[in-house]
């Protein structure tokens, strides 16, 4: 077993943990770097339309005020206040950053930042790159970071945190391919790891998405929130099969992309939510017009917050008016009404959009409708942190981007992924290397060993099991079944029946795979990393069915048919997911943390 030191480690390259990593190496600690996969294939490329941020370069009206009131209003008002004004204040200033590291970003005509229309969002907000802001993101975070000394380990799994009483001080893992085992010792940890949507069948998420941080964390005495608003983005492929759940970004509805069913209808008109009745239709080229004070916008009903949206499609094709793979139609093509030489703008706005669709599903978007419908996409609940720190309720832990709870609330705002990933990966990373070099290691060699060797033997479990005469059980098996499950039972529209045969499926399967088996031995083994990887999507999957079961109301991206409304009592509850005493999972209701004086007149002056 061969062993690392770092005063930091950071487990994730994404744009959180890449940001973390920059720069806690900036602050002078000696930090590691671990992947799952290789460095520049993090999931953050996927994040295609833009980086939330007030610049105010195309509507001078927009402040981070407004941005922070936007934030809320899409979050339910279940947000972490904190963390939401922290966002909104710092997001111009890492943009900036990332700009003077190298990004380069689509400009206006006087050559600032250009900023588009994105769901829920007042005014243009969203700095980008054609359609390909996470993969600059990440070129311009990884070009920067490997002049700051990190050490990278790629393709390395972590199946557990190393602990001394209630602080971490490392973590075991094991080389993806020939299967070596590395203990990591460590003065702090940052938890990067993203969500957990491949827990679901149909998803825009990666291969890596398998709830690892979430895991960790919990395993490890750190408590979860929000576990049961999961984001259905509204807009993936629906055909071919192949491709389905593949992501198509909000960027083509904010570039004047449409939403049509099998009428040829744009359905979006026929609900606003009461949240928006102030902002009334005058027609349907225009979207609808909203006045506060002195101050007028125009929105289409297509940028709507996503939850809204992805229920729209649902009901139209549960109601027949579908597309004819099942799903509805996107046209961004119909521009040519407005735009001269719309091709050419669709192709320089929306490239990777316009290749995506001619190589995978033979469409011309410049000229022909996309078949998209709602796909799983992003996880609102994970680690509970302290909003300006980042550190979790075990000493030394930090949780940043995706698998860090709190920003969000009940529904993520387009757009305010990559800014969440550049503002609090940043302050994890600095208060990651402030604590590590305050509080030096102290636990023995041999709890350290002791721990490690249950780690070890653990991972070994699944190929032990082949030779046990019993044949085992297949964790490609278990996993398509829970997908399927959580697909059916737990999606977009949720009730208790099916909430209740979902928690008993989860149950049913953790049973099942206590006994799961991976034929071949530890070199470039798929099986054995589906089977280890197992644990950690059942895990996330009953702490969401069971705060899916608890809250009994309709909020944000979690919708109860049986429950349609909202209720007084749950607008004020944050359910919090811990590990008992007796290694079950127990949920427990804790007071949503209300805004300060001055952050709710913000917010009332925005309503």
């Amino acid at each position: 077993m061969r062993i690392c030191e770092h005063d930091v480690l950071v487990i994730g390259a994404g744009g959180a943990g890449l940001r973390a990593a920059i720069e806690a190496s900036a602050a002078g600690a000696r930090v590691g770097l671990v992947t799952k996969s290789l460095l520049g294939k993090a999931h953050t490329v996927m994040a295609e339309g833009g980086i939330a941020a007030a610049l105010s370069n195309v509507d001078s009206r927009d402040d981070w005020r407004v941005h922070f009131a936007d934030t809320m209003r899409g979050g339910q008002y279940m947000n972490n206040p904190t963390m939401a004004e922290l966002h909104a204040r710092e997001a111009p200033e890492r943009v900036h950053e990332l700009e003077a590291w190298g990004a380069v970003f689509d400009r206006t005509p006087d050559q600032r930042i250009l900023q588009r229309n994105f769901g829920g969002h007042k005014y243009p907000r969203l700095a980008h790159v054609g359609d390909r802001t996470g993969l600059e993101m990440i070129r311009t975070l990884q070009d920067h970071g490997i002049h700051q000394g990190l050490d990278v380990h790629m393709e390395f799994t972590i199946t557990r945190l190393i602990t001394d009483g209630n602080r971490v001080v490392g973590a075991f893992g094991y080389d993806r391919e020939r299967g070596g085992f590395r203990l990591f010792r460590a003065g702090a940890v940052v938890l990067a790891t993203g969500g957990i949507g491949r827990a679901f069948r149909i998803t825009s998420n990666s291969w890596e998405y398998t709830g690892d941080g979430h895991a960790l964390a919990y395993q490890a005495g750190a408590e979860l929130i929000d576990m049961e608003y999961v984001q259905f983005h509204p807009t993936g492929m629906v055909w071919p099969p192949s491709v389905r759940g593949i992501l198509v970004t909000e960027g083509v509805r904010g570039e004047g992309g449409v939403l049509r069913n099998s009428e040829g209808r744009r359905f979006m008109f026929d609900d606003i939510p009461d949240l928006y009745k102030s902002q009334t239709a005058d027609n349907e080229e225009e979207g609808w017009r909203y006045t506060q004070g002195d101050k007028e916008a125009r929105r289409p009903p297509e940028l709507l917050t996503r939850d809204h949206v992805a229920r729209c499609i649902v009901r139209e094709v549960r109601e027949g008016r579908g597309s004819p793979h099942g799903g509805v139609f996107l046209d961004i093509a119909w521009i040519k009404e407005r735009i001269k030489d719309s091709e050419a703008h669709i192709r320089r706005k929306l490239p990777s959009m316009y290749h995506q669709f001619r190589e995978l599903a033979e469409l011309d978007i410049t000229t022909e409708p996309m078949e998209v419908g709602p796909t799983t996409h992003y996880v609102m609940g994970g680690v509970r942190v302290d909003g300006e720190t980042q550190m979790s309720s075990v000493d030394g832990l930090f949780a940043a981007g995706e698998c860090a709870g709190g920003l969000h609330g009940a529904n993520r705002l387009g757009g305010n992924s990559l800014s969440d990933l550049l503002v609090f990966g940043k302050r994890a990373g600095e208060a990651a290397a402030a604590w590590a070099g305050a509080h030096p290691r102290g636990i023995s060699r041999a709890a350290e060993a002791e721990q490690a060797e249950a780690a070890r033997r653990d991972a070994l479990a699944p190929l032990e099991r082949q030779d046990s005469g019993d044949g085992g059980v297949g964790a490609y098996a278990i996993q398509s079944e829970l997908q399927d499950l959580m697909q059916a039972k737990a999606g977009i529209v949720r009730n208790r029946p099916d909430l209740e045969e979902a928690l008993e499926g989860v149950l049913a399967l953790q049973a099942r795979a206590t006994g799961v088996s991976a034929l071949g031995n530890r070199s470039y083994n798929p099986g054995w990393h589906t089977a280890l990887d197992l644990a950690n999507l059942l895990l996330v999957s009953e702490a969401l069915v069971r705060t899916a079961l608890l809250r009994e109301e309709s909020r944000g991206a979690h919708f109860r048919e049986d429950h349609p409304g909202k209720d007084e009592h749950w607008g004020r509850t944050t359910l919090v997911v811990a590990k008992g005493a007796d290694g079950a999972m127990e949920i427990a209701e804790a007071p949503v943390t209300p805004p300060r004086a001055e952050l709710a007149q913000i917010i009332e002056e925005n309503r």
